[in-house]
């Protein structure tokens, strides 16, 4: 089925993303489907399984990748704005990661296109989020029988880096959704209904399509600061930290977060506030919402856009009021619901598995979840 995108169709977000009417176009838009299936190498995953809830991955063994990709919330967390490195706080929301191994881009900002390998290792390395450095990081993994062997078994050699980086992504592609009535075929009547206004009316589908429901490209949709991000000195500090690395201009002063303005830094602010379109698979689990954690459920998100979103001199001129009535919300939201399958609650207790006598002693010790 090809979606006709009128005039009278503007922009709408789900999460972050808008949905492209032309004026005075009619546009065919994209197609939504089922995820393709993808060929995982399971001594590698399971190695990867292990990697992303050990929290010798951090700098000082404070965190590991779970802290802020909750399995129970989805691979993402329930805090508006994630936890970030002990001594310092995060400036955006935890995207989730059920799906990231489908994604072509990735970072609210989309500053990494390339591949889960480079992911892994920013997320690994950046001081605001888990500081290790990596070649301390594969002398642990050294001292470790079972990490030995398992990166022997996983054809990765001895424990190093560059294995750390393959195996953490073979574990991510694991992380798909399954179950969702929209693939199965199961939707409730309210959310076929819903399917029709999200391709049709709203116009959501020119941008929130394909296997995960995005284009995977950048837009300013006025959604509002979380000026907690400024107000709270370690969020600050870690805001401070990236803006500097990413060559972005008085940044010191910057009370607003750039976004994909960091990929081509226009002269005159014009790129200010865009965020990649996010997947919106799996949002029964990923509230709150928005790449700061603004608004806290689906209703709150499609009641924003379909208002036009709120005030932003970056905002795209072609994000006008949707006109939806309560039903019509009411049915867009049940749809976007439909795009949830069974929550991946993945074990937090890896270690419990591989250590079944010492685990008391490294649970304590690793401030593990019980």
């Amino acid at each position: 089925m090809v979606a006709i995108v009128t005039t009278r169709q503007c922009f709408f977000a789900v999460t972050l993303g808008v949905s492209l009417a032309i004026a005075g176009q009619v546009v065919a838009a994209p197609e939504i489907g089922p995820l393709p299936v993808l060929k995982v190498n399971e001594a590698r995953a399971e190695l990867g399984k292990r990697l992303f809830f050990d929290k010798r991955v951090s700098g000082d063994v404070g965190i590991s990748c779970a802290t802020c990709h909750e399995p129970e919330n989805g691979y993402a967390n329930k805090d508006a704005l994630s936890k970030g490195y002990p001594g310092n706080k995060h400036f955006r929301n935890a995207p989730g990661l059920i799906n990231t191994a489908h994604k072509k881009v990735w970072m609210h900002d989309g500053r990494i296109g390339t591949n889960l390998n480079d992911v892994t290792r920013e997320m690994i390395t950046e001081d605001y989020i888990m500081n290790m450095d990596m070649r301390i990081m594969q002398e642990r993994f050294k001292q470790d029988p079972l990490y030995v062997e398992m990166f022997k078994a996983a054809g990765l050699g001895e424990p190093s880096n560059g294995g750390v980086r393959k195996a953490i992504p073979e574990y991510l592609k694991t992380l798909t959704s399954r179950g969702a009535s929209f693939d199965k075929g199961t939707m409730s009547a309210s959310a076929k209904r819903g399917m029709k206004i999200f391709k049709g009316k709203a116009g959501c589908v020119a941008c929130h399509n394909g296997p995960v429901f995005t284009d995977g490209k950048a837009y300013n949709t006025g959604v509002k600061e979380n000026f907690d991000v400024w107000l709270d000195p370690q969020r600050h500090q870690a805001f401070i930290a990236y803006a500097a690395f990413m060559g972005i201009k008085n940044y010191m002063n910057l009370k607003r977060d750039p976004g994909a303005h960091l990929q081509k830094h226009a002269a005159d602010g014009s790129d200010m506030g865009k965020f990649i379109t996010p997947s919106l698979r799996e949002l029964k689990y990923t509230a709150p919402y928005m790449h700061n954690g603004t608004s806290k459920t689906l209703a709150d998100v499609v009641a924003f856009y379909n208002r036009g979103g709120d005030n932003d001199r970056n905002k795209n001129a072609r994000i006008k009021p949707l006109k939806l009535g309560k039903a019509e919300q009411k049915d867009l939201v049940a749809f976007l619901l439909a795009l949830s399958g069974e929550p991946l609650t993945s074990s937090k207790h890896v270690w419990q598995e591989a250590y079944p006598a010492e685990y008391p002693v490294i649970a304590n010790w690793l401030n593990v979840p019980n």
